[in-house]
């Protein structure tokens, strides 16, 4: 029964119509349904590169895992809670580090910057080496303990740089222990000298304007630390693992005074924002699809209008309503799922093409880190595209067909 419904609404709706304004506006309608659907697979998609991206920035300079203190600045990194974490299956290496706030000093120029004490491993756990723009990563060990790393707007804002005959600055610390002398503030604050050995860029000024490397018995000597604090220890997993169970083993063996967080929520904050901006575009491009999906109202009105003959023949011939009510909703569902398609096909190689072709380019692109708009396609994002675009087609079709079906269907 079903088959023969699908038969008369697509007979419906490629059949020639005594008015050709009903054609044009179901056209308009399968047009409307279309755009829209591409419009949003390419906007989510927009969304996902940039996810991506931003994310893949974190990337360099975060860990895969890191654990941290629940409450406080720091804790004891001893040997058999470093021995857990690096029997772990999955774990490659681990890093330990120590970070607070202190104000550096070079020449005139002072700023105040995060502080943060690594060890020799860190830059295997975080690949800071990797963005490194100016001079050589050091070891951040032995003879090199007096060296420093630091984001290229700091420096700039320092006005040191590490090729400079003179690139010597000094770290001011607070005192944590002991009360503040008055008469000599000088006295309150423990100050170190480091020389300046290279520059990275994150390309995020939360990371670029704000942090300085130096290693960890440095950092222990300036913030008044045991040997064995620290502030959190950076985890690099092993190719291929799952991050997430290797997080919950790690997390078990701790207990609840540490807690381990993944690179999302690192930084949960600003990707649940993403997450926010990325919901919101959905809202306000269904509100334009729903829009546009009042032509399928105006195709269908006018369509049983004219085929209102038909409904007296086919209830003539013993059709119930029901069977004539899914007639012009099936007539809806093709022109919504039509579009659809058409629209998802559209919007894939689109997003396909400027995902690997780099078609749409910024303006000044040697400006930018990227040359192209980042896009990534997404498999759920089709889903939820067309699955959208269905219930709306659906749903705009319910009313008018139920409504002036029935009207027809029972003036005889």
């Amino acid at each position: 029964m079903q088959l023969l419904e699908f038969k008369i609404a697509r007979r419906y709706l490629f059949a020639k119509k005594s008015q050709n304004i009903i054609n044009v506006i179901s056209w308009i309608s399968l047009m409307g349904v279309l755009v829209g659907a591409a419009a949003l697979l390419i906007v989510l998609s927009v969304f996902n590169g940039l996810h991506s991206f931003i994310g893949s920035l974190y990337s360099n300079f975060d860990p895969d895992l890191k654990v941290e203190v629940v409450e406080g600045k720091s804790f004891v990194a001893s040997d058999s809670l470093l021995n857990v974490m690096r029997s772990t299956e999955g774990v490659d290496c681990i890093a330990c580090f120590l970070a607070d706030n202190a104000l550096l000093r070079f020449g005139n120029r002072q700023m105040p910057s995060l502080v943060i004490g690594v060890d020799s491993h860190f830059s295997r756990v975080a690949s800071v080496d990797s963005i490194i723009v100016a001079g050589v990563y050091p070891d951040m060990n032995g003879e090199e303990e007096t060296s420093c790393v630091m984001g290229y707007v700091l420096a700039q804002q320092l006005g040191v740089a590490p090729d400079a005959l003179a690139n010597q600055l000094m770290i001011y610390a607070p005192k944590r222990l002991g009360n503040i002398n008055m008469t000599d503030p000088d006295k309150s604050f423990i100050k170190t000298s480091a020389t300046l050995r290279a520059l990275f860029a994150v390309q995020q000024m939360e990371y670029d304007s704000q942090y300085t490397i130096v290693s960890l018995s440095i950092a222990r000597r300036m913030f008044t630390r045991g040997d064995d604090e620290v502030s959190g220890i950076g985890i690099k997993l092993k190719e291929g693992v799952d991050s997430e169970e290797v997080k919950e083993k790690i997390q078990r063996a701790l207990g609840a005074e540490l807690v381990v967080k993944n690179r999302w929520e690192q930084h949960s904050s600003f990707f649940k924002m993403m997450e926010v901006e990325k919901f919101m575009a959905y809202l306000i491009l269904l509100f334009i699809l729903a829009i546009a999906a009042f032509n399928i109202i105006g195709s269908l009105s006018m369509l049983i209008f004219e085929k209102k003959e038909s409904i007296y023949i086919l209830k003539a011939m013993g059709a119930p309503k029901g069977l004539v009510t899914r007639v012009f909703l099936f007539e809806g569902l093709l022109v919504s799922v039509g579009g659809a398609l058409v629209g998802l096909v559209l919007g894939v190689c689109l997003v396909l093409a400027q995902q690997y072709f780099g078609i749409i380019n910024f303006q000044n692109a040697e400006s930018y880190i990227l040359e192209s708009y980042p896009v990534k396609l997404l498999t759920t994002d089709i889903l939820i595209v067309f699955l959208t675009v269905v219930v709306v087609g659906f749903l705009s079709a319910w009313y008018p067909v139920h409504n002036i079906v029935t009207r027809y269907y029972a003036s005889k």
